[in-house]
């Protein structure tokens, strides 16, 4: 599809939602994308984008950085504590803040560097055990606990189970979120971006609308 229309496709979303141009922060998720693709969307003048994998953004985002001026890479894949020192040099944002060890991890390091990235805790919206994230009736605890490490937490993400429509887990997390105070909405990917921008997304996540199918077995 390309960025041009999925930018042109949030636009029309934000306006059908009643919701000012621009409120709505385009992540290109490039996780296992070939150079060359991620490149171009770089020339398109794309700015913001997603991984999944420590190692892999350390391993080509320095250059990236130095070329295109301006240039932000947010963490949205599930991150090892042992992991997390690399993480928070890296990423501007961290959007899978899912457990106290981490948290206390992340504040150590916040503390020694007199800063942290933004975070965005995850919440498992769906109770799913094999997904990683804060359940619901733990969430407003936790938040509390983070805060009180003295962490920057600026908001939530949710990614909705597969087999179910998503609009009310979409809805579910926008209530949290307001409920703590939080403002910002890391939700909607590829294939229910527009139902999340209605929602009150801030943050959508998109790849292979973008970049097209993943070569996993070239990774």
């Amino acid at each position: 599809m390309g960025l041009n229309q999925i930018k042109q496709r949030i636009a029309a979303a934000e306006a059908a939602a009643g919701r000012a141009p621009g409120s709505v922060q385009l992540i290109a998720v490039s996780k296992v994308q070939p150079a060359a693709r991620v490149a171009a969307v770089l020339a398109e003048g794309q700015r913001l984008f997603g991984e999944n994998y420590v190692q892999e953004a350390a391993g080509k985002w320095p250059a990236w950085r130095a070329e295109f001026p301006g240039v932000a890479v947010h963490m949205i894949g599930p991150l090892q504590t042992n992991k997390a020192k690399l993480a928070v040099e890296l990423f501007e944002a961290i959007h899978t803040l899912d457990r106290p060890s981490l948290a206390t991890k992340l504040a150590n390091l916040a503390q020694a560097r007199g800063a942290s990235p933004e975070l965005f805790i995850q919440v498992n919206t769906g109770a799913e055990p094999q997904k990683a994230g804060i359940l619901p009736a733990d969430l407003d605890a936790f938040v509390a606990d983070v805060r009180g490490l003295d962490l920057p937490v600026c908001g939530l993400m949710c990614i909705p189970p597969d087999a179910e429509p998503p609009e009310s887990h979409f809805a579910m997390l926008a209530e949290m979120a307001a409920r703590n105070g939080l403002s910002g909405l890391s939700m909607g990917m590829s294939g229910d971006f527009e139902a999340a921008i209605a929602a009150g997304a801030t943050h959508v996540r998109v790849g292979s609308a973008i970049f097209g199918a993943r070569d996993y077995a070239a990774r």
